[in-house]
């Protein structure tokens, strides 16, 4: 009796630390998804319903635990909006408009998104070579900036593949172009929030180089091969299991690489103590406590989101080729990245290891999960062949 009086108590007190504006920003989260009900719920099943719904509340208790993100949130609704109501009903006003042409149409947004992310990668390195706090809140700022065009950008996207039709309109995440931001913003976000927590700016140029990465893939990809161009859903795609599998599969893969650039800087930074104790490097990265612990958080989480989305996955493969399990290359991948981190988070809970070797293998868990997310699509085929380069 006594602990559900604890619990009741800490809900309210929960409750009652709210602002006015958390409460009035989660009335403007929810109303956006009642106006959203109303517009198109005529294109929804139950399952998509209950994905809109579902997806608000999320957003409204993550906002009330990190600040910032209600902030973010309110910055892509307006660009979002903003661009939406440029284009009206016509795509082609994406050509002559200049707001659309040169900001918000959804190339242009993720344009601006890649360059932001290279210079907030330079400027997080500027911030740690030269200790100036300026330039961490700048590099930050960027960050943030960066993160909000590309959301933005994938929500005009969204709406542009309406505009092109009703049958080839999708949520976009459906390619690796797509998918490819897609991990960029999570990766961003995981890291933004550990930025947050504790309160240090010295690992983002870590972290960036792999969003940077990704950008100049996506760059590659979008002028050599103009992935860019929105193309019409594979029939084994057209489903709610995509709304929810794929956003699942790559929080994991973004908590992946997250712990595998901290193990980086868990390898130099030890190596910095080791060699020079009072050098720069080894006075401003974290102490390798506070690496260690960020790094299994990361990978706890990644774990977690991506055995829901294998979850997920068996699901629809049921659905949609009657079985659950078929050994296609991708699947076995993915029990591969499955195993081997469940390997790691086993010997560090149980047999207690830490130190360089579970930073290595959290830096060699990054290529294995790197072949499964890119190195399938390239060298092997299968099922998921709609993912080919």
């Amino acid at each position: 009796m006594e602990n559900l009086l604890d619990q009741h108590y800490r809900q309210d007190s929960f409750l009652k630390q709210r602002s006015l504006f958390d409460w009035v920003w989660a009335l403007l989260i929810a109303g956006g998804s009642v106006f959203a009900f109303g517009q198109y719920s005529h294109l929804m099943d139950g399952y998509e319903i209950g994905i809109l719904f579902g997806a608000a509340l999320l957003i409204i208790w993550l906002g009330w635990f990190w600040a910032s993100l209600k902030t973010l949130t309110l910055v892509i609704a307006g660009l979002s909006l903003f661009a939406i109501s440029r284009y009206g009903a016509e795509l082609e006003a994406g050509d002559t408009d200049f707001f659309l042409k040169y900001l918000l149409a959804s190339q242009s947004a993720i344009m601006w998104m890649s360059a932001l992310y290279v210079m907030a990668t330079l400027t997080y390195f500027g911030h740690l070579f030269s200790g100036n706090e300026f330039a961490g809140k700048v590099a930050a700022g960027l960050t943030w900036s960066a993160t909000a065009m590309g959301m933005a950008g994938l929500m005009i996207r969204w709406r542009e593949s309406y505009l092109m039709g009703l049958d080839i309109g999708h949520i976009p995440v459906s390619n690796l172009y797509e998918v490819f931001i897609l991990f960029s913003l999570i990766t961003a976000l995981l890291y933004l929030y550990y930025e947050y927590r504790y309160k240090t700016r010295s690992l983002g140029g870590f972290v960036l180089l792999v969003i940077s990465a990704a950008v100049g893939f996506l760059l590659w990809y979008t002028f050599d091969k103009q992935a860019h161009e929105i193309q019409p859903l594979v029939p084994a795609l057209n489903s709610y299991w995509m709304k929810i599998h794929v956003p699942a599969n790559f929080v994991g893969y973004g908590a992946f690489s997250l712990a595998a650039m901290i193990g980086v800087v868990f390898i130099i930074q030890s190596n910095a103590e080791a060699r020079h104790p009072t050098g720069m490097l080894a006075i401003r990265l974290p102490k390798p406590a506070l690496l260690e612990d960020v790094m299994y958080k990361a990978i706890a989480l990644g774990f977690a989101f991506f055995t829901l989305a294998t979850i997920l996955g068996a699901l629809w493969a049921a659905e949609a080729w009657g079985g659950y399990w078929s050994w296609d290359p991708k699947e076995t991948w993915a029990l591969i990245v499955w195993l081997n981190y469940a390997a790691w988070l086993h010997m560090r809970l149980t047999k207690g290891w830490n130190g360089k070797p579970m930073a290595w293998w959290a830096v060699i868990g990054f290529f294995v999960t790197l072949f499964a997310f890119l190195g399938v699509n390239m060298f092997l085929s299968g099922l998921h062949s709609y993912g080919e380069l």
